[in-house]
């Protein structure tokens, strides 16, 4: 054991102090947890963006400082056509912990996570319920493989597979409590089958960057699931497939300026809440959506979204005019949600919700299942 090793506990005990003291954590056994499991031995090396945006790595081992502190830690980076992306990472503990206490695990329950990621929390929920009770799934070998090394190291051998985590775990099944560290744009099948009767589950809604919450669902009486988002935001990198292909933006000028004025908020993604409506109401997969600068102060001046048939719209930030491109009228769907937001009393994310039917259908909903506001969720993938 190095003397990295030895000089850790007091740093991790001050941050699972941190947590109680902040409100995250409220059980004494998850507290135990964080004070108890090593977190810097599942992240030896991690990445931070520099004053250039250029990613530069560096070692754990001489800045446990910096691993003990409620951050999320980038750990695996991806080249995509000349720049870096995040895929993988350590989530903010401050988040983890409070995922853990929402989904109120007991002694004895069987717990899937889909993400494996670097195996920290699937550390913690060992150390909790015993690493025969824990099951965790990663599309990534590499990153399983990883992540079973140093779960061994610290003493835990939980149920680790290199799968899609769409499929779930079915050898292992059933789960009491099923949680996903990567966000979905709809809850798989295959996670609504593998619960038991009177399970939960916690997964990250998103359907597209910014555009949803985690959402807290139960096993429902006549079949399927049912649940409210979280009040607090969060957000995960979104769940990998082995069959993944980036969407083109084949982009056209063909069609004339359109020009408005509009009462939606600008940019839509400052308000959460509408930009996540926007999507149900009509915004296309693949939506892009940006800023554009001043040249002179730099300041952003302008929201910009784009689609994948080269459909665009630009509002500006100081006058509230838009200006449109293309074949399908992406700023409707942003003012359809925004008037059925204002109408609804401005909801805040606790009161909108999600069922999940037994014919597979999924509804997003404010204050109440059958009531006045209601979307239907896309149900296949994208």
């Amino acid at each position: 054991m190095t003397a990295t090793d030895l000089d850790w506990t007091s740093r991790a005990r001050g941050l699972a102090d941190l947590l109680r003291d902040h409100g995250d954590i409220r059980s004494p056994r998850w507290h135990a947890a964080v004070a108890e499991v090593p977190r810097h031995v599942f992240v030896p090396c991690v990445y931070e963006q520099d004053g250039t945006g250029a990613w530069v790595g560096w070692e754990t081992s001489g800045k446990l400082d910096r691993v003990y502190a409620p951050q999320t830690l980038v750990t695996v980076l991806e080249d995509r056509g000349g720049y870096r992306e995040p895929v993988s990472s350590s989530t903010n503990p401050e988040l983890m912990v409070r995922m853990l206490e929402t989904l109120d695990i007991r002694d004895g329950h069987r717990v899937l996570e889909i993400g494996t990621g670097t195996g920290y929390n699937a550390g913690l929920l060992s150390h909790r319920l015993g690493d025969g009770r824990v099951f965790s799934v990663d599309v990534d070998a590499g990153l399983v493989e990883l992540a079973r090394e140093r779960l061994a190291r610290v003493g835990y051998r939980p149920a680790l597979a290199a799968v899609d985590g769409e499929q779930g775990l079915p050898e292992h099944a059933p789960y009491d409590r099923i949680i996903a560290t990567c966000s979905v744009p709809v809850i798989p099948d295959a996670w609504v089958k593998q619960l038991t009767r009177g399970g939960g589950l916690l997964a990250d809604l998103k359907l597209a960057i910014s555009a949803g919450n985690l959402v807290h669902l139960h096993t429902a009486s006549g079949g399927g699931l049912e649940g409210r988002f979280v009040a607090r935001q969060a957000s995960f990198m979104a769940m990998r497939h082995h069959r993944d292909d980036p969407i083109p933006l084949t982009g056209s000028d063909v069609e004339p300026e359109r020009f408005r004025s509009t009462e939606a908020p600008v940019p839509p993604w400052s308000q959460p809440v509408v930009w996540f409506l926007a999507q149900l109401s009509g915004l296309p997969r693949g939506i892009v959506f940006g800023t554009l600068l001043d040249p002179e102060t730099r300041q952003p001046t302008t929201a910009t979204l784009t689609a994948p048939d080269g459909s665009w719209a630009r509002a500006s930030f100081t006058d509230r005019r838009v200006a449109e491109r293309g074949e399908v009228a992406l700023w409707e769907p942003v003012e359809r949600a925004h008037a059925r937001w204002v109408e609804a009393g401005r909801p805040a994310w606790d009161r909108l919700g999600l069922t999940v039917g037994p014919d597979g259908d999924q509804w997003v909903w404010i204050d109440e299942p059958g009531g006045q506001y209601r979307w239907k969720l896309p149900t296949g993938r994208g």
